[in-house]
């Protein structure tokens, strides 16, 4: 099994160089907030309950979140090992396509290939990541529609609302979409934002 942790912005590789896309942070960094989530809705409810729960996503370290991945997405190690694949499957390619490139001097293809090697580990890493975010991600959608929960409330930290921003897509594209709505709340002078779920087949 690999060691979770925290890998950076995706990569852009071209022949110049290599840059980072900032606008795609690595999903490793949203992945306690979202955990901890699952874990506060993921019980027993009586019809017309509330239920609180003080979340502590930074108390989570690589161990826990990867004891807590065990938990909730199933066959863990399989999907790891097809992220694993399809990287290297999307990196040969992308060798292959520059080297066939008509537009590239040969210098520049050995620059773009020598920079596809250097960051294959750590497009492994970001993309695992990812697919243990996304997969995290469904489990609580399937959690919010099979005990239809009607909303959530979160605190505008610790990166709760994006969660819930993602979430939403999520329950939208389901088999049986369900409607959401997000909104950012002030209350008793904080912050806060809360997904309501306006319907649910």
């Amino acid at each position: 099994m690999r060691k979770l942790e925290y890998i950076g912005p995706k990569p852009i590789i071209s022949h110049r160089g290599i840059d980072f896309d900032k606008n795609h942070d690595d999903k490793f960094n949203y992945l306690p907030a979202l955990l901890e989530l699952i874990h506060a809705l993921d019980h027993d409810y009586f019809e017309n309950k509330q239920y609180t729960f003080d979340a502590n996503p930074q108390s989570m370290n690589s161990h826990e979140i990867l004891n807590a991945l065990q938990k909730y997405c199933p066959n863990l190690d399989t999907l790891i090992e097809d992220v694993e694949k399809n990287v290297q499957k999307d990196m040969d390619e992308q060798r292959q396509r520059v080297q066939e490139s008509e537009t590239l001097e040969n210098d520049d293809k050995i620059a773009y290939k020598n920079n596809i090697k250097i960051m294959q580990e750590y497009l492994t890493n970001y993309s695992i990541n990812e697919a243990l975010y996304n997969c995290a991600l469904k489990k609580l959608a399937q959690i919010v529609t099979k005990d239809h929960i009607d909303y959530i409330i979160v605190p505008m930290f610790q990166k709760f609302p994006y969660v819930l921003h993602q979430l939403q897509a999520i329950l939208k594209d389901q088999k049986h979409p369900v409607d959401t709505k997000l909104d950012i709340i002030e209350e008793d002078g904080e912050l806060i934002a809360k997904l309501q779920v306006i319907s649910l087949v």
